[in-house]
């Protein structure tokens, strides 16, 4: 069964296009709404929606930040070296400068979170369906 379908509609945002710009750094579909843009403001904010089991590589933000406001669905959170956290809505994680991390969906929920980014991403190794399928609920 999958859970939190009225995700993929954009709970608060609208969800946006299939993300098809970063698909390359994504296991499973996402979908991003850029809400901002604007190159005279050095920090983005995109709504980001992921199906399930849909998770972005291993990265990490170089001369900047991500924080993440949890608006929808399941999903996780891993900083390298830590035990993944799971993530409902209401959740706000803060990855600071140079810290590897991934997120995404977890294996049968939806999940959108808003993206505040700044600085620089580093895309690395994707996330293994052995590391991602030992995750517990």
């Amino acid at each position: 069964m999958v859970k939190n379908e009225s995700v993929k509609d954009g709970v608060i945002f609208d969800s946006g296009d299939k993300n098809t710009a970063f698909a390359q750094y994504f296991i499973g579909q996402s979908y991003l709404n850029n809400l901002v843009a604007d190159p005279q403001v050095n920090v983005g904010v995109g709504n980001v929606t992921f199906e399930p089991g849909c998770r972005n590589n291993w990265h990490i933000h170089h001369d900047g930040f991500q924080i993440l406001l949890v608006t929808g669905g399941e999903g996780w959170y891993q900083e390298e070296g830590k035990p993944a956290q799971k993530l409902h809505p209401g959740d706000v994680i803060v990855t600071h400068d140079g810290v590897k991390h991934w997120h995404g969906a977890t294996a049968d929920s939806w999940f959108e979170h808003l993206a505040i980014t700044a600085g620089t991403p580093e895309w690395l190794e994707p996330v293994s369906d052995e590391q991602y399928d030992a995750l517990e609920d």
